[in-house]
């Protein structure tokens, strides 16, 4: 028993280990309890670390704040990486209407804390502090005591108001997602609504019969448009065809073209007659439909491909092959010679029998290979994004520069990676499993020796005279907010209920509270919509706690 209890007690290096991982392992098994339906999933690591807080358990304080910063920046780097390739995309699509509602909760809970000054008695700076504790904003709470030890006022409860919300800001956001699902989410909205098309190829039929086109070759028919287009297959007569850039186009040959949806007028008007067959079905074998010409998908496995644009690769001239569209993750794209291939990609190739043979082996197609996460890139990627972190931002009037942190940096720096690796180069391909069991282990880690780190003065501070008083407060600055954007949110019937739970968690900066929406909604809407809004909720944050502070203090 003894030797159990110094397990647990004395500080080393297996004490910390021990102790951390038995409370992801409790944790985690009580997240997989259900009542009524309702679980929270991950929040219990944190309660389960703020309980063996309480037990006064601890770990030495330098070994917990690095694991509570790897485990952080690990998570929140591996999830930029997860939805880096589809960001830009969606924020050009649905970006700007997410952000706004992210600014809605943010506008909302400040006015909110506010109007409650007058009303209870508390002081603007312990307001702020409340504030940034209810929104589990630390890098704000830097900000707003800066700005108080640069006008030479003193901030020492204002980091106690902060410490005394945090844990109930952590679990308020779950506690508000919990009763709109509840009370006001429907069947329909909880079907996943992707942010921006994941299919970004039709496929299309025509008759060669524009008078323009007949006698050109697919070179100089390209030249003649700005629409893109792949022409897969050719149907003369009897002949099939695998259309190279110097075949020419003959009056009343068939064309299976791959296009983009809103091209399909375009197409007709361009080639003539589109005939009436739907090919964009999932259940189309490509392979019976003639026996000369085979359809293949292989994979990007071979790292020198990796950023390299088709147009470089002269596949047609080399290996007597199209391309005709790309699959990367969940999105199909159109293989338009512009488009830069990344590791992992799928590509849909278009030949004779033994020419896509040779084109296979030139694309890897190692599947094998993929299995194998790139662990190197993924910790480089953390290096990038925590120094990124550090580097201090200046903005006009404000007296302190702004740094975007440990979880600012990592996951602007997994976007960047993701998005445009490939530019540079540099492979980002993780596998799904990797990167998901990354991302828990990550989160997992950051709440243990966050509920840790806060368990040992929860009670003690909440005793105080002024300490309940803040604890309520600082609730109702999380969940009030939160609430009421959610559920208009929600009645706008835009997004669907992932998408809207990642705009509050990423505008409440609640890494926890995305484990949660994760856990129990359906698909990557929450992870992509909370990297969407989280890099500018955040900034703003920690602009309007220092600006309250210069403007009111």
């Amino acid at each position: 028993m003894n030797f159990f209890s110094s397990l647990l007690t004395i500080h080393s290096s297996i004490q910390t280990v021990v102790l951390v991982s038995i409370i992801i392992a409790v944790g985690l098994a009580l997240g997989k309890i259900k009542v009524r339906g309702i679980s929270l999933g991950i929040a219990w690591v944190f309660f389960i670390g703020i309980l063996a807080g309480e037990l006064r358990l601890s770990i030495d304080h330098n070994i917990l704040d690095y694991i509570e910063t790897f485990g952080l920046s690990m998570f929140v780097y591996c999830l930029g990486l997860h939805v880096g390739p589809n960001f830009f995309g969606s924020l050009r699509s649905e970006g700007m209407a997410l952000n706004l509602w992210s600014l809605a909760v943010i506008v909302f809970g400040t006015l909110f804390s506010l109007v409650l000054i007058p009303l209870t008695g508390v002081s603007l700076s312990n307001m702020v502090g409340l504030l940034c504790g209810a929104t589990t904003n630390t890098p704000a709470l830097g900000a707003a005591t800066q700005a108080l030890t640069h006008l030479g006022l003193p901030n020492s409860s204002m980091a106690l108001a902060t410490a005394v919300t945090y844990p109930l800001g952590v679990v308020g956001v779950i506690v508000a997602m919990v009763i709109i699902r509840k009370l006001f989410v429907k069947p329909k909205d909880l079907e996943v609504k992707p942010l921006s098309d994941d299919d970004h190829t039709y496929i299309a039929q025509f008759i060669a019969l524009n008078p323009a086109i007949v006698g050109k070759n697919i070179a100089e028919l390209a030249h003649m448009t700005h629409l893109k287009f792949i022409i897969s297959r050719i149907w003369r007569g009897k002949e099939v065809i695998v259309p190279m850039a110097q075949t020419v186009l003959h009056v009343n040959d068939s064309l299976l073209v791959v296009t983009n949806k809103e091209d399909e007028k375009s197409m007709e008007l361009l080639f003539g007659k589109r005939v009436d067959h739907d090919w964009n079905q999932s259940d189309v074998d490509w392979n019976a439909i003639d026996a000369k010409v085979e359809s293949r998908i292989c994979v990007v496995t071979r790292a020198g491909l990796n950023g390299k644009r088709l147009r470089d690769i002269h596949l047609r001239a080399a290996y007597g092959v199209n391309v005709s569209r790309v699959v990367r993750g969940d999105i199909k794209l159109l293989a338009s010679d512009d488009l830069r291939l990344q590791y992992g990609d799928r590509i849909t190739i278009v030949g004779k029998h033994e020419d896509l043979d040779n084109a296979e082996h030139f694309f890897g197609n190692s599947v094998k290979t993929l299995e194998e996460p790139n662990i190197g890139s993924i910790f480089i990627g953390i290096v990038l994004g925590l120094a990124l972190g550090t580097i201090p931002i200046s903005i006009p009037g404000m007296a302190n520069s702004l740094r975007l942190g440990i979880a600012g940096g990592p996951i602007i720096m997994g976007i960047i990676v993701g998005a445009l690796g490939p530019k540079t180069r540099m492979i980002s391909y993780t596998t799904r499993s990797a990167s998901l069991m990354l991302r828990k282990l990550g989160l997992s880690l950051y709440l243990a020796c966050l509920g840790l780190d806060s368990g040992k003065d929860f009670m003690t501070t909440i005793m105080r005279p002024e300490g309940l008083a803040w604890v309520g407060i600082g609730f109702l600055i999380t969940v009030i907010p939160v609430l009421i954007i959610g559920i208009i949110a929600l009645r706008t019937h835009k997004f669907d209920f992932g998408t809207i739970c990642g705009i509050l968690c990423g505008s409440m900066a609640n890494p926890m509270a995305l484990g949660y929406a994760n856990d129990t909604c359906k698909g990557d809407t929450a992870s992509i919509s909370y990297a969407s809004v989280y890099p500018i909720g955040m900034f703003v944050r920690v602009v309007i706690a220092q600006t309250l502070i210069m403007l009111f203090a």
